[in-house]
């Protein structure tokens, strides 16, 4: 995807990158970076902007299924990618709703390909997979604390300009006073006054002491 077209690019619009070899949701930009999230939800990932593509028919309908695999799981049940969550061998409620998935992926039907395995996904958990177990959950108090094994980051991002933000950044770095310093050298060069810091730590959940 050259620059011009990555300027018209809208939020939202699905697009394939090539790095992960996954199908994603653009979501922006985040510097240098295009940011892109799972269809369907999930934990956003970076990418090159310059390697995004259009998604194909065929990997939107792909990405729409995986992600209608993983709402209609639950706990307890077979991961979507297991053999045990496809159909049954010798099931003939198995094999209608399985070619009513392949017929719509045949049409790009998107949303009769999804319904057809909602479908198949019910019968599975009513007539192959039996109830699911009884889980019993304990209440546990935690206190979060800062991790003190990992070093905290700091990053520094240009948003000067007047159509566009610079987008020049300092990368990630382990005090403020690296981030400083670029900051310094960056106004130098450009004459640049204005920029966006984000600092992150990690964090960990303690069990609290019982009283």
């Amino acid at each position: 995807m050259d620059e011009d077209s990555e300027s018209r690019i809208e939020a939202g619009t699905v697009v394939y990158d090539p790095r992960s070899d996954k199908v994603g949701e653009y979501r922006g930009n985040a510097g240098p970076y295009a940011l892109l999230r799972p269809v369907g939800g999930g934990r956003e990932w970076e990418a090159c902007p310059e390697s995004l593509r259009p998604a194909t028919t065929e990997e939107r309908l792909s990405a729409e299924v995986r992600a209608a695999n993983r709402r209609s799981s639950g706990p307890g049940l077979p991961a979507p990618d297991t053999p045990a969550a496809g159909p049954v061998p010798g099931c003939a409620a198995c094999a209608e709703f399985d070619a009513r998935r392949a017929d719509a992926g045949a049409r790009s039907d998107a949303s009769a390909a999804t319904d057809a395995i909602v479908l198949l996904r019910r019968h599975l958990r009513r007539d192959h997979w039996g109830p699911r177990p009884r889980r019993v959950f304990r209440f546990v108090p935690y206190l979060i604390a800062q991790d003190d094994t990992a070093e905290p980051e700091y990053e520094a991002y240009c948003v000067s300009g007047e159509e566009a933000d610079c987008g020049a950044t300092s990368g990630r770095c382990g005090s403020p006073a690296a981030v400083e310093e670029w900051q310094r050298r960056h106004t130098q060069a450009t004459r640049h006054h204005r920029y966006r810091r984000s600092f992150t730590d990690y964090a960990v959940l303690e069990p609290q002491a019982a009283r």
